[in-house]
């Protein structure tokens, strides 16, 4: 069964890559006390994830950020090289957080998964975008299988 609004958000170790290396990261410390808009997508490089749900937030950092939000995570099954690599391709800076989901234990823990092996790539994270605040889910986005309406950096901005 998927998240939904007002769950608190379980305990899950992710990991991103910083300039001291690889770095594990869980939940209750990306979460806590803060405002935390998160948006999973299903793969690093690929099409939409790549024209369209990134660069939207990347694009928007600023606004979403001054409407008190204190971080914005990018998630997808992938490994944390592979989302370094790709927010460097994508010049994300210091906007957004690329955390990888490697084994997807955070995607099957909320219930956002999707089934990629039609496709050669495995279980992968939905698309969606939530809101958590101190850990409980305010708002949650979750796209249809192919779609990209609700999960947008402008669509969070309407509900921030």
């Amino acid at each position: 069964m998927a998240i939904k609004v007002g769950d608190k958000i379980p305990s899950v170790t992710l990991s991103h890559k910083t300039a001291d290396g690889i770095q594990k990261i869980t939940t209750d410390d990306l979460f806590k006390g803060k405002t935390v808009v998160l948006f999973g997508l299903p793969g690093a490089f690929t099409p939409t994830c790549s024209a369209k749900h990134l660069p939207g937030f990347v694009q928007h950092a600023k606004d979403i950020k001054g409407k008190g939000v204190d971080a914005i995570a990018c998630l997808s099954v992938n490994d944390a090289f592979v989302m370094d690599a790709w927010g460097k391709d994508q010049k994300v800076g210091d906007s957004v957080m690329m955390l990888a989901d490697g084994n997807g234990d955070f995607s099957k823990a909320v219930g956002l998964t999707m089934d990629a092996t039609g496709y050669g790539m495995g279980l992968r994270a939905s698309r969606y975008a939530m809101v958590v605040k101190n850990g409980v889910v305010k708002n949650l986005n979750v796209e249809a299988p192919g779609a990209f309406e609700v999960s947008s950096a402008d669509a969070i901005l309407k509900v921030l």
